[in-house]
């Protein structure tokens, strides 16, 4: 498992996987839907997979000596480092907002969703979607990205609509103040590193299943 590892992060993954955690910086932009750059991180996996799927990576690493859930497990880990690399830069981000820029009245005055706790759990529910879509269905087949992808495309812009909505209701202004309202925060990031946590667990135990049936 761990050569596996080793084997996606230094000889399967794209470049571009690496250069797009450069969008954790949209986490700075005022007036914008900042969790759009959480979707470029996850798209910067697609790459991967694409570029994986075309120098025929699945069929080499099945034929090494190691079981079929290995590689899946091993997909899932570096998709999970990835995502979690993108996340700390974007919780670094955050941190300087909260704390150096709390009161810069481009955030103060921002009608979008502002880098707080909440917008950490929110990215933490928008990666296990990509876990739990993207990967569970591109395990159905080990070759067919398109589909996946767009389910998950649909399933995380739902999930970027709710999170830029839901502060707009009623008591609910707190989830995007950068002053108060934290323990409001604290649950939206509580629930989203538990239903990351439990998604990309689950997600990961199917796809095994689902890869141990297929005929390569």
């Amino acid at each position: 498992m761990k050569r596996l590892l080793h084997k996606e992060l230094r000889l399967t993954a794209a470049p571009v996987t690496y250069y797009f955690l450069a969008f954790a910086l949209m986490t700075l932009i005022p007036g914008y839907p900042i969790l759009v750059g959480g979707f470029f991180v996850t798209l910067g996996i697609f790459y991967t997979f694409q570029t994986a799927r075309e120098s025929g990576d699945i069929l080499y690493t099945a034929l090494l000596p190691c079981k079929k859930r290995d590689v899946v497990a091993a997909k899932y880990a570096f998709c999970v480092l990835i995502e979690l690399a993108g996340w700390l830069l974007c919780a670094a981000l955050t941190a300087l907002r909260l704390t150096a820029w709390r009161e810069a009245a481009v955030y103060t005055q921002n009608a979008m969703m502002n880098a707080n706790f909440a917008y950490l759990g929110w990215l933490l529910i928008l990666y296990a979607m990509f876990n739990m879509v993207f990967l569970g269905g591109f395990f159905r087949t080990a070759y067919k990205l398109g589909k996946p992808f767009l389910l998950y495309g649909i399933a995380g812009f739902l999930v970027i609509a709710l999170a830029e909505t839901l502060h707009h209701f009623p008591r609910m202004e707190a989830l995007n103040s950068q002053t108060e309202g934290f323990s409001l925060q604290l649950v939206v990031l509580a629930a989203g590193a538990i239903f990351y946590a439990l998604a990309t667990l689950a997600g990961c135990r199917a796809s095994q299943k689902r890869f141990e049936r297929i005929d390569l």
